[in-house]
C-alpha cells in the first residue's frame, strides 16, 4: 500500500488526523432497542467552575498545556489538530458554537440574526452582523470576508489546498444585502446544515488568494477577531501567546494573556507540579495523584503511596540491617539505594504538595471511541463475521472498565451520529442486536468457519476434483504402460481412447447438470431475496430489524467515480477537531503470481471460485440480523474456529504509548471476549505516531479502536466517515474518511436526504435509519463515550471540562485577586 502526494494545482489527497492520533485515543454495554420515538437523553453537565464575571478578576496569565505545537493555524488544511481549534476559537468569529447541550447557538457577538428567508425556489439565508464587529486593524466584517472564504473552499479552484469543503460547493452566490450589514448567501442546493459555513471566518486578506490561504495562514493571523489577539509563536519555547485584544467590541477579556504550551501527555503531572501550566488535560493516574493530594491536605502523616510505600517493614529492616552491617560492599550498596528511594520519596511528597493547588473538572468529551472492523477484506469481508464480533462484545463491561473508575456514568453509547444529550440522539444499537454468545457462534457456523475447520484441507469445486482425478489416471496409466512389455495393439488403444472419451463426455455431463442446478439455487434465492426486500424499509423502522444483501448486492455495477479533472471534489469536516480530510485515495498494488505452473495458477482460479459465495457481500441473502440464523452452533469453543484449513484469526492494532494505557486495557478485554466465541485475535502494538497513518488510514488491520468527535451537523459530518467506498478512475479506492470500508448505497441515499432537508425533525429522522443501517452493517461498534479529564488550577473559574460548548475565552480567569496579578506578586 503506498499513499502518493499530489503536487500543487491536482487534487491534494489527504488523510484526517482529527481525535485519530495516539494522544487522543484514550478510551459507556448494550441498550436496548428503543421506540420510533426520539429518546429523551441528558448527557454529562459539563464541570467549569462557573462564576459571574463580576467575581473574576482582572489581568494574569494563563499556561494552557496542549499537546504540541500547531502545524498550521488555517483550520481548513488537512493537518490542523485541536490545538489550532483551541487557538483559532479565541482569535476569530465562530457563528454558531456548539452549546452545553451539543446544539449550535448562534453567537451574538457576531451576528445580530441568520436565518433562512427564501425556500422556493432556491434556498436564501440572510446574515445580519453585528454592527460592532471589525476585524483587528479596524475593517468591518462582512459580504467581502464571506466571498473570499467561499471562493477558496468551493473546491472548484485546486490551487487552494483545503482539506474541507462540505457546504460551500452547494453555494450560488453570495451578494451584499440591504446595507453592509447584512450578507445574502443562495445555495444552488438545499442545504440543511448552512450553519456549519464560516466557522471559523477568515479575514479576505487569508482567503483572497491562494499563498497567503497555504502559507500564510499557517504561523500567523496578523488579521484577527475574537477578545483575544496573536502575538507570538515559538518553536523554540515551543508556545503559541495570545494576548488581550484592543479592538474587541464584546465584553473584555478577564485576562491579559493565554499561552498554549506543549507538554507532551507523560510530562504534564511535574508542570503542574512545577507551576508552568495551569490548565491541561489529564489521564486517570494524574487524576488519581491529583484526588489523593487532596485526600492527605497537610496532615503531616506519611503517605500510604509512592516511592516506598508498599514497603514492608521486614524489607525495611532487612534494608537497615544491610545499610549497617559489616559487608563494606553489601552496605555500600544498601546506602546508596536508601538514599535514591529518600530522594524518590521526598520528591514525590513535594509534587503532591504541589498538586493540592489543582482540582480535576470530570465530563463526558464530545467523542466516542469505537471498535472498527475493516471489512475490505479476509473474514470480515463477510457481514456475518463482522456481526458475530459485534454480538459477542460486552460493551457494558467495556463502558464500566474505563468510566465507572472514575465516577463517571459508565453507559454505552447506542449511536453513531448522535451523543447522549444530543438533539435527535436514539439507541440504534437494536438493528443489530443484544450481545449473545450463542447467536454468534451460529453466525460464525452460517459463514462456514467450524471446529476442526483449520485441519481441513481447502474445498475443492467438481472441476478441480476431476482435474486431479485426470491427473492420477494419467500417471497410472503410465505406469502400467511401462511395466508392460511390448506395445498395445490398434484394437487395444482404440477402446482405451474410447474409454477415455466416455469418462470425459460424462464429466461434462456431470458439471453442466451441476450448474444448472446451482442456477437454479441462485434463482431460487434471488427470488426470495427479492420478496424479503419488498418491505425491507418498512420492517428496519418497525421492527428493528435488517435484512443483509439488500443495499450492496453482489454482481451489483460499482458506482462510477467522478471524473477527478471536472468534478468538485466535497469533504466534510470532522468539526470538533478541526483536523479535516480531504477524499483519501488507497493507491491499489499490483498482485503477482506465485505460481509457476499453469497447474496451480488454475487450481488457485479454482480455489477462489469455490470460495467465493462465502466472500461475496452482504453474506446470505434475506438473513436477518439481529436474529442470527438457523445454522446450528456449538455449545461451547475450545480454541479458535477455522475454515478450509485456516485458523479464524484476526489482526488487532493498538498503540504502545504511555498515554494508551486504557485503550489497550480495553483491547486486551475484547480480545478475551472473541476468544469465547472462537475467533483468535494477535494484538500488534505499534509506535503511537505511526498508529493511525500506516496503520488505520492505509488499511492495515482486521480490528482497531480509535475515536470520532461528535458534530452538530451529523448528515455533514458523518456521511465521509460511513461512505460506501467507491473505485476511481485510476483503480485505486477511494475512502474519504471510511477507514473501515464498510458502507452501503442505502446508507449513502439517506445522508444525502437529509443533508438537503430544510425540515429538521424529518432530517433527524433520516439521520436515525441511517445510523440503524450503519449499526446493521457492523463495520463500526461504538463502545462509549470519552472520559474528559481536565486538571485546573483551584483558583480559575470558567475553565475545565466544557463538554459539548465551545470556551468563552472573555470569561477565564482567576477568583482570586492576588493570583490575578503579576507572577512575581503570585509568588510572594
Amino acid at each position: 500500500m503506498s499513499h502518493v502526494g499530489v503536487p500543487r494545482g491536482t487534487v491534494r489527497k489527504r488523510r484526517s488526523l482529527a481525535l485519530l492520533t495516539a494522544g487522543v485515543l484514550t478510551i459507556p454495554a448494550l441498550a436496548g432497542c428503543s421506540s420510533d420515538s426520539e429518546e429523551t437523553s441528558r448527557g454529562v453537565p459539563q464541570d467549569i467552575a462557573p462564576a459571574a464575571r463580576d467575581r473574576v478578576a482582572d489581568g494574569s496569565t494563563v499556561n494552557w498545556a496542549v499537546d504540541a505545537m500547531p502545524t498550521t493555524l488555517n483550520a481548513f488544511q488537512a493537518d490542523a489538530d485541536s490545538a489550532t481549534t483551541k487557538i483559532t476559537g479565541a482569535l476569530l468569529p465562530t457563528l454558531f458554537p456548539m452549546d452545553a447541550a451539543g446544539q449550535p447557538k448562534l453567537n451574538p457577538d457576531y451576528l445580530e440574526s441568520a436565518k433562512i428567508i427564501e425556500r422556493e425556489p432556491k434556498q436564501v439565508v440572510l446574515y445580519k452582523l453585528n454592527q460592532q464587529a471589525v476585524w483587528s486593524d479596524g475593517r468591518e466584517i462582512g459580504a467581502p470576508d464571506f466571498v473570499a472564504q467561499w471562493r477558496a473552499l468551493s473546491g472548484k479552484d485546486s490551487a487552494f489546498w483545503t482539506a474541507r469543503n462540505a457546504g460551500y460547493e452547494r453555494i450560488e452566490k453570495i451578494e451584499r444585502g440591504a446595507d453592509d450589514l447584512q450578507v445574502r448567501v443562495t445555495f444552488a442546493k438545499p442545504y440543511a446544515d448552512w450553519r456549519s459555513l464560516f466557522s471559523p471566518l477568515y479575514p479576505k486578506e487569508i482567503t483572497g488568494s491562494p499563498d497567503t490561504f497555504n502559507d500564510g495562514a499557517r504561523t500567523a493571523l496578523k488579521n484577527t477577531a475574537g477578545p483575544f489577539q496573536l502575538k507570538s509563536v515559538s518553536k523554540a519555547k515551543g508556545t503559541v501567546t495570545l494576548v488581550r485584544s484592543p479592538r474587541w467590541w464584546g465584553e473584555k477579556a478577564k485576562l491579559d494573556s493565554i499561552v498554549f504550551r506543549a507538554v507532551a501527555p507523560e510530562d504534564r503531572t511535574k508542570a503542574l507540579a512545577d507551576g508552568t501550566v495551569h490548565i491541561t488535560d489529564v489521564d486517570a493516574t494524574t487524576a488519581d495523584r491529583i484526588a489523593l493530594a487532596l485526600r492527605d491536605g497537610g496532615n503531616g502523616q506519611p503517605l500510604t503511596h509512592g516511592p516506598g510505600a508498599d514497603l514492608t517493614p521486614a524489607a525495611a529492616l532487612r534494608s537497615w540491617a544491610l545499610a549497617h552491617g559489616s559487608d563494606e560492599e553489601q552496605a555500600e550498596i544498601a546506602q546508596v539505594a536508601r538514599e535514591k528511594n529518600r530522594k524518590a520519596v521526598v520528591a514525590y511528597g513535594a509534587e503532591q504538595k504541589a498538586l493540592r493547588g489543582y482540582a480535576v473538572r470530570k465530563s463526558l468529551e464530545p467523542a466516542y471511541t469505537q471498535l472498527a472492523l475493516n471489512g475490505e477484506s479476509g473474514p470480515l469481508a463477510d457481514d456475518r463475521v463482522r456481526r458475530a464480533v459485534a454480538r459477542a462484545l460486552d460493551r457494558q463491561e467495556l463502558a464500566e472498565t474505563v468510566l465507572k473508575p472514575l465516577g463517571l456514568p459508565a453507559k454505552p453509547l447506542g449511536s453513531h451520529l448522535a451523543l447522549s444529550g444530543q438533539p435527535g440522539y436514539k439507541d440504534g444499537s437494536g438493528a443489530l442486536g443484544d450481545q449473545n454468545t450463542k447467536e454468534a457462534q451460529a453466525l460464525l457456523a452460517d459463514a462456514g468457519w467450524t471446529q476442526g475447520g483449520a485441519a481441513e484441507k481447502p474445498k475443492d469445486t467438481k472441476a478441480g476434483s476431476e482435474a486431479e482425478k485426470r491427473d492420477a489416471e494419467d500417471k497410472k496409466k503410465d505406469v502400467d504402460k511401462e511395466d508392460k512389455e511390448g506395445t498395445e495393439s490398434t484394437e487395444d488403444k482404440e477402446t482405451t481412447e474410447k474409454t477415455e472419451a466416455d469418462e470425459k463426455k460424462t464429466d461434462k455431463d456431470e458439471e453442466q447438470a451441476e450448474k444448472k442446478a446451482d442456477k437454479s439455487d441462485k434463482d431460487e434465492e434471488k427470488a426470495d431475496s427479492a420478496a424479503v426486500g419488498a418491505d425491507d424499509s418498512a420492517a428496519s423502522r418497525a421492527e428493528g430489524l435488517y435484512i443483509v444483501g439488500q443495499d450492496n448486492k453482489p454482481g451489483a455495477a460499482p458506482v462510477q467515480a467522478p471524473d477527478a479533472s471536472t468534478a468538485t471534489h466535497v469533504l466534510a469536516p470532522s468539526r470538533a477537531a478541526a483536523a479535516q480530510s480531504l477524499a483519501l485515495l488507497r493507491q491499489a498494488s499490483a498482485v503477482s503470481e506465485d505460481s509457476t505452473t499453469a497447474e496451480a495458477a488454475s487450481k488457485a482460479t479454482i480455489q477462489d471460485k469455490a470460495t467465493a459465495q462465502d466472500k461475496q457481500p452482504g453474506g446470505a441473502a434475506g438473513a436477518y440480523a439481529p436474529l442470527g440464523t438457523a445454522a446450528p452452533a456449538p455449545a461451547s469453543v475450545k480454541g479458535p474456529l477455522g475454515k478450509d484449513g485456516k485458523t479464524l484469526t484476526l489482526r488487532f492494532v493498538l498503540p504502545s504509548g504511555p498515554g494508551s494505557q486504557s485503550l489497550r486495557g480495553v483491547g486486551d478485554r475484547i480480545a478475551a471476549m472473541l476468544e469465547k466465541i472462537g475467533i483468535g485475535t494477535e494484538i500488534t502494538k505499534v509506535p503511537d505516531e505511526s498508529y493511525f497513518k500506516d496503520h488505520i488510514a492505509s488499511g492495515d488491520y482486521d480490528l482497531a479502536l480509535y475515536s470520532w468527535p461528535a458534530t452538530a451537523y451529523p448528515a455533514t459530518d458523518g456521511r465521509p466517515i460511513y461512505a460506501k467506498p467507491e473505485p476511481a478512475t485510476d483503480g485505486s479506492l477511494l475512502v474519504e474518511q471510511n477507514y473501515t470500508r464498510v458502507g452501503t448505497d442505502h446508507i449513502d441515499q439517506l445522508f444525502d436526504q437529509a443533508v438537503a432537508e430544510l425540515d429538521e425533525k424529518a432530517a433527524r429522522e433520516l439521520m436515525k435509519q441511517a445510523d440503524a443501517r450503519i449499526w446493521a452493517a457492523a463495520g463500526s461498534i461504538p463502545l462509549f463515550q470519552r472520559p474528559q479529564l481536565v486538571a485546573v488550577d483551584k483558583k480559575l473559574a470558567n475553565v475545565g471540562a466544557f463538554g459539548f460548548a465551545a470556551p468563552r475565552y472573555q470569561d477565564i480567569g482567576f477568583t482570586d485577586r492576588q493570583a490575578a496579578g503579576s507572577p512575581a506578586d503570585r509568588k510572594k
